[in-house]
C-alpha cells in the first residue's frame, strides 16, 4: 500500500469516527443505499452505507470492526458482504439469481453523551416521549443522558425482469426489525404498504413508524405500531423509500457508563411510477 493511499485511508477512517462520535442526534439516519435497486441478474451491485438526516448525509467506509453481520440474502441462500477496509461504496455483491435480495446491517454498540436539550429533542423526534417522562420520574431532566445505539439496517433489492417474486419478508433475526408483509416491488403509488415491527423477535408496540422519499423527505408519513407490532403506510408517491422506527430502554441491569440503549431500526427500497 503506498504512502498516499495509506493516508487517504486514515483520513477517511478518522472523519467517519468523528461522525459517528458526534452520536444519533448529529447523524440521526443511517440506511444502505445501494447503487441500483434493480440491477439485471449477473451485476455487480455497490453499497453505499449512509449516517445523516433525511436522505442527506455521508457514506460510511467498510469497517468490520463496526458491524456484527453484514449479509445479502437471495435466491441462492446467503452470503457475506465483501470489501477493502475504509472503502466508500462499503463493498457489494453480485445479483446472481433473479428475484429478491435483501441486504441486512447490524452495526456493533457505540455510545454517546448528549446535553439535557438535544437529548430532549431527539427523544420528540423519535417519538420516544416516555424516555423523557423515565428520566423525570428519576429526576435526571437536566443531567445529561449516556447511550448506548446500535443500528439494524435492511434494504430490499430486485434482480432480474418478471414479476416481483418470494423473500421480500425474510427475518435476519436484528434485535430491532422492520418486516414488510407485502412486497414493495409488486406496489404502486397510492397502495398501503403494511409492516411488523419486531424487537427481539416479539412485536413492537406503540413504537413510531416513519416513512419518507428521498425527492420528498420533508413529507413523512407516520403511524404508531399496535398491540402486534404492526402499521400501514400509504405510499403516495414513487422513489427511493426509507422506512425507520427508534426503540430504547434503560440499561439491564444499571450500567455505569449509559443509563440507556436504543436501536435504530430501517429499511429501504424503491416504488416504480404506477
Amino acid at each position: 500500500m503506498t504512502l498516499c493511499r495509506t493516508s487517504f485511508l486514515v483520513a477517511t477512517i478518522a472523519a467517519a469516527l468523528l461522525l459517528a462520535a458526534a452520536g444519533p442526534l448529529w447523524a440521526h439516519d443511517f440506511w444502505i443505499e445501494p447503487s441500483t435497486f434493480r440491477p439485471a441478474v449477473g451485476t455487480e451491485v455497490a453499497l453505499t452505507l449512509r449516517v445523516g438526516q433525511d436522505f442527506s448525509g455521508n457514506g460510511q467506509p467498510y469497517i468490520p470492526a463496526w458491524f456484527s453481520d453484514y449479509r445479502v440474502s437471495g435466491p441462492n441462500g446467503d452470503r457475506a458482504i465483501e470489501g477493502i477496509v475504509g472503502d466508500d461504496p462499503a463493498g457489494g455483491f453480485v445479483a446472481t439469481g433473479a428475484g429478491m435480495h435483501v441486504v441486512g446491517y447490524r452495526s456493533t454498540r457505540d455510545f454517546v453523551e448528549l446535553a439535557p436539550e438535544l437529548f430532549r429533542k431527539y427523544l420528540a423526534m423519535e417519538g420516544l416521549e416516555f424516555v423523557q417522562g423515565l428520566r423525570a420520574e428519576r429526576g435526571e431532566s437536566e443531567v445529561k443522558a449516556r447511550e448506548f445505539y446500535s443500528r439494524c439496517v435492511k434494504s430490499l433489492i430486485l434482480a432480474g425482469a418478471g414479476q416481483p417474486g418470494a423473500g421480500f419478508d425474510k427475518v435476519l433475526g436484528y434485535t430491532l426489525e422492520l418486516l414488510p408483509e407485502r412486497n414493495p416491488y409488486a406496489l404502486a403509488p397510492g397502495d398501503d404498504l403494511p409492516l411488523r415491527l419486531v424487537y427481539e423477535g416479539r412485536p413492537l408496540e406503540g413504537a413510531l413508524v416513519l416513512a419518507f422519499t428521498r425527492e420528498r423527505p420533508e413529507a413523512k408519513i407516520q403511524a404508531r405500531t399496535d398491540r402486534e407490532g404492526r402499521v400501514r403506510l400509504t405510499l403516495d408517491r414513487p422513489g427511493m423509500w426509507l422506512v425507520k422506527a427508534v426503540h430504547m430502554i434503560p440499561t439491564q441491569p444499571p450500567d455505569s457508563k449509559a443509563q440507556w440503549e436504543s436501536f435504530w431500526a430501517s429499511l429501504t427500497f424503491e416504488l416504480a411510477a404506477r
